[in-house]
């Protein structure tokens, strides 16, 4: 085991995770179109909430968009940043996923050998997809085993934010399928054995956004005027939104030529 290093690791912080994570938005937000975007969401959705203006629907459409796409990215670099953290720490490393289904990272602390899936945040799946993860936890064990691991094997469900009082999960018919669900501050302990670095990495992600944030809100503002422009001029009538136009644009069927 070693010591984090709280200046390297802020470094990471600012060109792996908030760096990539603000270039992938501007190019997310360059590329969107309205047609592309309006096709994939619910007009009756919007119609019920009693939208009227083509402002007001840009901005709600552009708000949803971002924000599914945000989440998936985010998540993705703060796992990289996780096996990062880890690496530096406890020389774990990334799992390779074809070999270990559901599992993200692998290393040893404390004489045990710790297989970890990293989700974002304690809400992230449904019944089926936890039990997908549980009979690859007990998949990955069973391979680890025959290849001559000796070390306790113990499962984590890591959530990078969140909290679960009842951290273990026990399975009620196969003990093989038992896990740890740690997250928020257990989670970040576990991979670097500091209970503060749930809050430490906060400060890099503050002092980069500042500095990013004002180009893409020019950019967002620029988009967010281009599609209340293409609203309009497509779907208005009146000086109204025409919602008859809009559900025939999203959903009546084509007909043949």
């Amino acid at each position: 085991m070693r010591k984090l290093n709280h200046n390297q690791l802020n470094k990471f912080i600012v060109s792996d995770v908030i760096r990539p994570f603000y270039q992938k938005r501007l190019l997310k937000l360059k590329k969107i179109k309205l047609n592309y975007l309006i096709k994939r969401k619910n007009p009756y959705l919007f119609k019920a909430k009693n939208i009227q203006t083509a402002g007001d629907f840009a901005r709600y459409l552009l708000d949803a968009f971002l924000s599914s796409q945000e989440e998936t990215i985010f998540g993705d670099l703060l796992e990289s940043l996780a096996v990062h953290i880890c690496k530096q720490v406890f020389d774990g490393e990334k799992a390779e996923q074809i070999k270990f289904r559901s599992v993200d990272l692998i290393f040893k602390r404390d004489n045990k050998f710790y297989i970890v899936s990293i989700k974002s945040g304690p809400n992230w799946g449904n019944s089926d997809q936890i039990n997908t993860m549980k009979r690859n936890f007990k998949k990955a064990k069973e391979i680890l085993k025959k290849e001559g691991e000796k070390l306790r094997i113990i499962s984590v469900n890591g959530c990078m934010y969140g909290k679960d009082n009842k951290p273990f999960k026990k399975d009620r018919k196969d003990y093989k399928k038992n896990y740890y669900k740690l997250c928020g501050q257990q989670f970040w302990e576990l991979i670097s054995v500091d209970n503060k670095l749930y809050k430490k990495i906060i400060k890099p992600l503050d002092k980069e956004v500042k500095k990013r944030d004002e180009i893409f809100q020019d950019l967002y503002v620029k988009k967010l005027n281009e599609m209340t422009k293409d609203l309009i001029e497509l779907f208005y009538a009146n000086n109204n939104l025409n919602w008859n136009k809009i559900i025939d644009y999203v959903s009546k069927k084509e007909t043949k030529k």
